[in-house]
């Protein structure tokens, strides 16, 4: 006879660790620089926001050594072994991701997914390369004796529609971890509940609890 509804589980409570310490620190010390990347931008690229800002060369040098640290606390990051976990997870595709993405119900736990949603991949994934193109494309416009005028117009405009679409990016980002508390606690703090793991990651769960894997054709370990 199956349980009912009305019982509480015994895992009711019980808090399990989601991010380690330096993962954290990577992905704050990256949403400071990219914040301060978006709003200086804003200010530079907006005439009516500069001219009630001012001082438009502090601004731009703000930006400008804001966008050469972005990628450090990436680069730094690797010398440890909980966020280069988290890096191979999030680099990692398995045939639950794909069936995530096509399926309209992705969000009812049929399909069990790892640590990191298909979502939530793809969002490492655009944002790590954006910042790649922001990187190279910034040093070029910057360093005006590395490229001829030609190279460095075409680096202007694939800085500017990036930047713009790491702004939708970010935007949409910070909206779905407010649509889920938890999320953000885990980011904010490390740790989460073990039944929003069983809701949202169970084949993580599993693995964290030490339960055996699903069994279905979309369930793979560790992803």
């Amino acid at each position: 006879m199956s349980t009912p509804e009305t019982t509480v589980p015994p895992e009711t409570g019980q808090q399990i660790d989601r991010f380690s310490r330096s993962s954290r620190w990577v992905h704050w010390l990256s949403a400071i620089f990219m914040t301060i990347c978006i709003l200086t931008a804003a200010i530079l690229y907006n005439g009516s926001i500069a001219v009630l800002v001012g001082h438009r060369y502090l601004v731009e040098q703000i930006h400008v050594y804001s966008g050469f640290a972005l990628p450090l606390p990436l680069t730094v990051g690797i010398f440890n072994r909980g966020y280069r976990d988290d890096a191979r997870r999030l680099n990692r595709f398995a045939p639950q991701d794909w069936a995530w993405l096509r399926s309209r119900a992705r969000r009812d736990g049929t399909i069990e997914v790892g640590k990191f949603n298909a979502g939530q991949k793809l969002n490492a994934s655009l944002s790590a390369g954006s910042i790649g193109v922001l990187l190279i494309s910034g040093v070029v416009m910057y360093f005006t004796s590395l490229a001829p005028l030609p190279w460095r117009s075409g680096a202007t405009f694939v800085h500017d529609w990036f930047a713009l679409a790491v702004g939708l990016l970010v935007v949409g980002h910070i909206a779905m971890a407010a649509k889920d508390p938890h999320s953000l606690t885990g980011m904010r703090t490390g740790r989460v509940p073990l039944r929003w793991a069983r809701r949202e990651h169970a084949a993580w769960a599993r693995e964290i609890a030490g339960d055996p894997p699903a069994t279905t054709r979309d369930s793979a370990p560790r992803n």
